[in-house]
């Protein structure tokens, strides 16, 4: 996420320019930075659950399948999956902290002109 952050305050550089001569404060560019770092974590935490999910029933499917008994009980913990999507979204506005606070620091002239 951070190495994806990044890569998107190089390629906006005049976008973040403009904004900010246009009259954006240092606080709307950081936080636009870092929402778009949480929800990529959000997301990327989602996908990871559900194909977790995924692997996991199709693990039981195959050994039930297989062996011809229930030999695995599938739970699903909703609380844990909860848990697990809040983390991946707090790693992903910790990663993006720092490319978002260099992006709110640059300086409208530079920004335009790089």
């Amino acid at each position: 996420i951070a190495n994806t952050m990044y890569t998107s305050v190089l390629e906006r550089r005049k976008e973040i320019g403009t904004m900010k001569a246009i009259g954006a404060r240092n606080s709307n560019v950081l936080m636009i930075f870092l929402f778009e770092s949480g929800l990529l974590g959000l997301i990327g935490g989602i996908i990871g659950a559900l194909m977790g999910i995924g692997v996991a029933f199709g693990v039981a499917f195959g050994a039930n399948t297989a062996f011809g008994s229930e030999i695995i009980k599938l739970n699903i913990s909703f609380a844990l999956l909860i848990s697990v999507i809040t983390f991946s979204f707090l790693i992903g506005l910790l990663s993006g902290a720092i490319p978002s606070y260099q992006a709110s620091k640059l300086r409208p002239v530079d920004a335009l002109r790089s």
